[in-house]
């Protein structure tokens, strides 16, 4: 399954709970509700949009995800 937003691969983890195989898709199974403790989703490497007015983010082809405007130092 692609992400809609960027298109790469979703990781996909097991629920401790549920045993079901699911992708990581946010801190919670979406096919029991448990809270999933080891979750690969990582913001500390985002690279927020330059435009102060925008809640998007840089792509690795170097524009925001939302605007489309170039990052700026």
């Amino acid at each position: 399954m692609l992400c809609p937003t960027c298109e790469k691969e979703l990781k996909k983890t097991t629920c401790e709970e549920c045993g079901k195989t699911i992708y990581l898709l946010g801190a919670y199974c979406y096919e029991c509700g448990s809270k999933i403790e080891e979750n690969d989703f990582d913001l500390t490497e985002r690279i927020l949009c330059s435009d102060d007015t925008c809640i998007g983010t840089i792509n690795e082809k170097g524009i925001c995800n939302v605007c489309g405007k170039p990052y700026k130092l």
